[in-house]
């Protein structure tokens, strides 16, 4: 067994749902308080978070990530038990195989070797690590930035080890996100009895209009890094749950995805408009979770995709699409920050599961770019 896929292994053993930890911080940290990093554990409510540094000098790389997992879901429903890794047809399964236990385990021993061969490398190395990545994101990372920041430590180059890569390993480099804006909008109505229309006012239909315009909307159409920004509702709501009732108000979720290209305020400015042009009356509640951002080519996109190309053969593309990451946070002190890991295909599902040869690739990939930005 490969010393990545050992690794990887005894961290998807440690049950940790988020918020929780299960150890597996204690577990990296001791491999890196070995190398001589000096371990700051930070804890913040429920959330476990760890900063372990090895050096003073800069430049300074980080690897970030969260050792939380989504839940299981219905445990009958997985092939083998979710914590108990298990390896069938050249895959490892386990919940938090790839999303993110292998990247996780990939930095250690990527880290160990790069220190073995350079024990007196220039620069620095990092490890920022929380266990509220897949939670409410309150305590973690975002906690650990403002403790940084307020000391006035700051990262050159941040690689997020998310699961990045499409349809094989090294496809595709995160260099962004997009922003994300969530709604709770309530359209208020009168409840009345089915049967007496005219002494009551459905809210759904109120609505209907104005969620046809909303859906049709151009907002932007994006650059040449982002899509365009997408709105989209995730849940609505209405009734008693009896069916001769008209329902006096209908609750309706929504999201936007968005580009650089529209402000925040924009996009609240003209969801009201659309909102007022149908007379409707509404109560509106926003929640902003995280602002776009990029990081153009430079040194970092050039050190992981070379580092890619010599260890896979494929020139890795930059994306922004997908889901927010806590790189929304660590790009506020990050000069240069991108996500990469392995294949996404089971992230989240049943019988998550990760390919145990891309393991050690993994690993040399994150030992080549530390090579190429600290030796360089």
């Amino acid at each position: 067994m490969s010393k990545t896929l050992e690794l990887t292994c005894e961290l998807i053993r440690r049950d940790s749902v988020t918020p929780y930890d299960a150890g597996c911080q204690q577990l990296l940290a001791e491999r890196l308080q070995a190398l001589g990093f000096v371990i700051e554990p930070m804890r913040f409510g429920e959330v476990d978070n760890l900063w372990a540094r090895r050096g003073t000098s800069g430049p300074l790389l980080c690897f970030a990530g969260h050792t939380d997992v989504v839940p299981s879901g219905p445990v009958e429903q997985w092939d083998s038990p979710p914590f108990e890794p298990r390896q069938r047809n050249g895959l490892l399964y386990g919940r938090g195989a790839a999303d993110m236990k292998a990247s996780l385990a990939a930095f250690i021993t990527a880290i160990e070797a790069f220190v073995a061969a350079h024990p007196d490398h220039p620069g620095s190395i990092a490890l920022l690590l929380t266990s509220d990545e897949e939670g409410v994101a309150v305590d973690g990372s975002v906690k650990v930035v403002d403790t940084l920041e307020a000391r006035g430590e700051l990262i050159d180059y941040c690689i997020v080890g998310e699961p990045t890569s499409d349809q094989q390993l090294g496809d595709t480099i995160k260099n962004g996100r997009r922003g994300s804006l969530s709604g709770r909008l309530v359209i208020h109505g009168i409840q009345g009895h089915i049967a007496y229309p005219h002494l009551a006012k459905n809210p759904v239909h109120l609505m209907a209009p104005a969620l046809a315009e909303l859906a049709v909307t151009e907002w932007d159409r994006g650059n040449d890094f982002f899509p365009p920004t997408s709105w989209q509702v995730s849940n609505i709501h209405a009734g008693t749950g009896a069916v001769n009732i008209i329902p006096g108000l209908c609750e309706i979720r929504f999201n936007f995805r968005f580009s650089p290209e529209s402000s925040v305020e924009s996009l609240k400015d003209r969801v009201h408009a659309i909102l007022d042009k149908h007379g409707l009356g509404y109560e509106l509640h926003w929640s902003l979770s995280g602002m776009p951002f990029i990081t153009a080519p430079g040194a970092l996109t050039d050190a992981l995709g070379e580092a890619i190309y010599q260890v896979t053969g494929h020139s890795a593309e930059l994306s922004t699409t997908g889901g927010t990451s806590d790189g929304r946070f660590i790009k506020r002190i990050a000069r240069e920050l991108v996500e990469f890991g392995p294949v996404n295909a089971t992230i989240h599902k049943l019988n998550e599961c990760v390919e145990v040869a891309h393991l050690e690739p993994l690993a040399e990939i994150y030992q080549r770019t530390l090579e190429k930005l600290l030796l360089a």
